[in-house]
């Protein structure tokens, strides 16, 4: 790895004596191209380079990082992302890797932007302590949940389309076809509008061509919808299992269905030690109290950040609870009885499912090292 603040062979020797104790990487990532960055715990840039992303890029990285001293800690940008390879390969190697955010606006208008820079940056967060959130792991069961649940989302996506657009051909369609078709359900209208394709024998002219055009339409709109949700019904089948398996402590939760129970774990990651609290889960997932007092009045309002999908989450679980928990009930009618709104109840109610779900992720097993 080589240096622009190294001027000479022995002058570089002599820095990598000093430093041969412990240093800190830094990276920041792009799709073909990581630049790193090597800096001693006082700060020191001690060299930078940029790598292929490719595993033995990987190898030559850490190689190189580590003739200035013992890694043990990585500061990556975008691990979700360009950096999640590069993360599981730091973690498979014992190095503690910490997520870093884009470099202050401030700092970058005063200092410029580059990729050495940003990779400088990265270190420094971890240095400072300003990137306190670890990177997940990424190669264990939950990694194949989010797989299977960006199957399943991009598949409810378009078959939404696919209905949708169906229902517009028919508000435009010949009256009489029209008129065959209303008042039947949707499963029953995507059963009959499939059979159309079935009748393709003759070709039309005149304007009756145009009815056979729109029955071919429908027809294959609803053999679409048919196997999206067939690929759809699989996927769920597959998510189930995968939950089954690995957190059936979340399925005996009331409120809590598959569905919920994997958009949690997604949240938390293969890894849950690197959760510190509940705390932390809670501000995760967005429900953790936001103070807005002022004077004599004391409030918190809901908190607008942390991963949504998650919070979404909570939500569920807790409307579900208030229809069919009895406790929750009695809770929320003794809480509307002190003068709460709903919606400070609903946030409350959220705080404390995101505390139970917390407990019951911190006794999975962490995601084995590839």
């Amino acid at each position: 790895m080589s240096s622009s603040t190294v001027p000479s062979s022995s002058s570089a020797s002599r820095t990598r004596r000093r430093s041969a104790g412990e240093v800190v990487l830094g990276v920041d990532t792009h799709r073909d191209i990581h630049v790193a960055a090597v800096l001693s715990v006082s700060g020191a840039v001690l060299a930078t380079d940029e790598f292929p992303a490719t595993a033995a890029g990987y190898r030559d990285l850490l190689k190189r990082a580590r003739k200035w001293g013992t890694v043990r800690r990585a500061g990556v940008e975008g691990t979700g992302s360009y950096g999640a390879s590069l993360s599981r390969y730091l973690l498979a190697q014992g190095i503690d890797v910490f997520d870093v955010n884009r470099m202050d606006r401030a700092d970058r208008r005063r200092r410029g932007k580059s990729d050495p820079l940003d990779a400088q940056n990265a270190a420094r967060a971890v240095l400072s302590g300003r990137a306190r959130a670890r990177a997940k792991s990424g190669d264990g069961p939950v990694q194949i949940a989010r797989m299977f649940k960006l199957t399943k989302v991009s598949a409810v996506k378009a078959r939404t389309q696919a209905i949708n657009q169906l229902k517009a051909v028919l508000v435009t369609a010949d009256p009489v076809l029209r008129e065959e078709l209303a008042g039947l359900g949707n499963a029953e209208l995507f059963r009959t509008c499939a059979q159309f394709t079935d009748a393709r024998g003759r070709e039309e002219v005149g304007a009756e061509s145009m009815v056979q055009a729109t029955r071919i339409t429908l027809g294959l709109l609803a053999h679409r919808i048919g196997r999206l949700s067939e690929e759809i019904r699989e996927v769920e089948t597959r998510l189930t299992r995968l939950v089954e398996r690995h957190a059936p402590q979340l399925l005996d939760v009331v409120g809590i269905g598959p569905d919920t129970a994997v958009a949690l774990l997604i949240t938390v990651g293969d890894n849950p030690e690197r959760l510190d609290s509940e705390a932390s889960f809670a501000a995760l997932c967005g429900v953790s109290p936001v103070e807005r007092s002022s004077g004599r009045r004391n409030y918190r309002r809901l908190n607008r950040g942390g991963d949504r999908q998650a919070n979404a989450a909570l939500h569920r679980i807790v409307f579900t609870r208030l229809r069919v928990d009895p406790r929750t009930q009695d809770y929320y009618e003794r809480r509307i009885k002190e003068g709460k709104t709903r919606r400070e109840i609903v946030r409350c109610l959220k705080r404390y499912a995101a505390r139970e779900v917390f407990h019951l992720v911190k006794q999975l097993q962490p995601g084995p090292r590839s």
